[in-house]
């Protein structure tokens, strides 16, 4: 008879072997190089605008929305691919594709090349998180899971923090080297692109020798392999991807293409109209920028999913956009994402102008403090939510109101002082606190659904994440700065319009979430799920 795997046959109660622990290693460098590849764009935000001619709406919108879109809608079919396949597999794939994707930018001539490139890098990341979360929750057990996704998560925070680092360090010693640009007439920042995305080849041949383990065998309930584990991404392609979206639809019948041809004009109307508002700049469609344009598109292709979610598999619809608990603790957190994404970004392009200090020292004293306060901050939060949840039902969603609030107060100090040892002490200090929440929301939102829908409750909660926090918060701030004639403190300050939805959301997750927790399986039940599906 052939010997388990211990990730598979231990009981809920036993240690950890030591194999899910260098499991998460793994995929903590993984998370890392996700946020070098995404971040890196803060440190060069300013040789990129001068050198294409860009202003701080565009910036916003490269690092934000044109990303965030492709990075949100492609997490859909991918999480369902995730929760079928061989997730080791998945994320080896993308993690390939983002990195070439990254070099790629290195280069860009113009702002339309560079789109095209973060599109890319955008679709190549959205395999991560979803396999991971879901390996995460197989690899560890209910109790010390919160405390598992905070450690992957503190990838984020030290990928973010090395970006600032190495990109200061290519683009000063590349400029020294090659003043009037070096080979292939490459300038620094797009060798900077060059030095992230290469690395990221090598380290997909080794996360591709991971294990995979079973899914739902630590809460008893091994979840058998799908014979047919693509058939469901391409259904899912067809029911998210414009406009290939109008066959899923039409697959529902003519009643449910009517309302989809409805929603997505309806979409491209409210995208005119807030261009028109605001007069954002042009796009590909006249009369609409690309920032909405591409928003309008990111809401439509949520919509057609949900749809088509709800009448394909009403347990898992049931279970994620049926339930109050779980879009309120989604919500909740991206009002936070919203604000950190903003400041993250934009912190190191305001200290280069406001300060007129040199990119490497913005490295050390924005990136490696950065990459500090986010791991510490995500560890102890995630320890915290932990250990309040053994008190409380609600214990992990008062971490997500804590690290929604908490940052007010440093964010102001540090956007209204000149001193620049004062802002570089406060932004650690908000980053750090707004940190705190995301092991929380994970583990609330994994907790809500079944074993068998991780994956896509994980591509759910970055619905929100991207759609609202990494779309709309970057790009607000850009905008911001831009109509008020450069001036990113009150871009950055103006994120937190986002503050009362955010403290709404929690608030009735505070509320929603225990409930919901006791009925995980009698909802799904009542939707049609086998007794046995938990």
């Amino acid at each position: 008879m052939q010997e388990q795997d211990p990730v598979v046959s231990r009981p809920e109660e036993q240690p950890v072997p030591p194999y899910s622990w260098y499991a998460l290693s793994v995929l903590v460098l993984v998370y890392m190089l996700n946020f070098i590849d995404r971040q890196i764009l803060s440190i060069l935000a300013n040789d990129i605008k001068a050198d294409l001619g860009l202003d701080d709406a565009a910036l916003g919108f490269l690092y934000g929305t044109a990303f965030a879109v492709f990075y949100a809608l492609f997490g859909i079919p991918l999480g369902r691919l995730a929760d079928s396949w061989h997730r080791v597999k998945l994320m080896t794939i993308g993690l390939t594709l983002w990195s070439f994707m990254t070099a790629i930018s290195g280069f860009a001539k113009n702002g339309a090349t560079l789109t095209v490139a973060r599109i890319g890098v955008g679709v190549g990341e959205a395999t991560a998180s979803p396999s991971a979360y879901s390996l995460i929750s197989d690899y560890f057990p209910a109790r010390l899971r919160a405390t598992a996704l905070a450690i992957y998560s503190s990838g984020l925070y030290i990928g973010g923090g090395l970006s600032l680092l190495i990109g200061a360090l290519v683009v000063e010693q590349w400029n020294a080297a090659y003043p009037g640009g070096g080979p292939l007439g490459l300038v620094g920042w797009q060798a900077a692109f060059l030095a992230v995305g290469i690395p990221g080849l090598l380290l997909a041949a080794w996360v591709f020798t991971l294990r995979e383990p079973v899914r739902g065998a630590l809460e008893g309930n091994p979840t058998p392999a799908d014979p047919h584990p693509f058939r469901g991404f391409v259904n899912e392609l067809f029911t998210v991807i414009p406009p290939f979206t109008l066959v899923g639809a039409a697959r529902r019948g003519i009643p449910a293409l009517l309302i989809n041809l409805a929603v997505a004009v309806g979409m491209l109307g409210a995208a005119y109209g807030v261009t028109q508002l605001l007069q954002s700049g042009d796009g590909v469609i006249p009369g609409i920028s690309d920032q909405w344009l591409f928003s309008a598109v990111g809401y439509y292709a949520v919509y057609c999913w949900a749809a088509a979610l709800r009448r394909r598999d009403p347990a898992t619809f049931a279970l994620i956009w049926g339930s109050p608990a779980f879009l309120a603790t989604v919500v909740g957190y991206s009002a936070v994402a919203f604000m950190a994404y903003a400041t993250s970004y934009w912190s190191a392009p305001y200290a280069e102008r406001v300060f007129e200090v040199p990119k490497s020292e913005l490295g050390l004293f924005i990136g490696a403090p950065g990459a500090v306060a986010g791991f510490l901050g995500v560890i102890l939060g995630g320890r915290a939510a932990d250990a309040l949840q053994e008190k409380f039902a609600n214990g992990r969603v008062w971490i997500i109101l804590f690290g929604l609030l908490a940052p007010i107060v440093p964010m102001i100090i540090a956007f209204t002082t000149d001193n620049s040892w004062v802002f570089y002490g406060f932004v650690f200090v908000a980053q750090f606190l707004s940190s705190s929440a995301l092991g929380a929301a994970g583990a609330v939102t994994q907790t809500l659904v079944l074993p068998r829908m991780r994956a896509t409750a994980t591509a759910t909660f970055f619905l929100g994440t991207t759609l609202i926090g990494l779309a709309l918060g970057p790009y607000l701030a850009g905008y911001v700065s831009s109509i008020r004639g450069e001036d990113l403190a009150a871009g950055i300050l103006s994120t937190f319009v986002i503050i009362p939805v955010g403290l709404v959301a929690l608030v009735w997750s505070l509320r929603a979430v225990p409930k919901a927790l006791e009925t995980v399986q009698a909802r799904a039940t009542a939707a049609g799920e086998p007794a046995a599906g938990r």
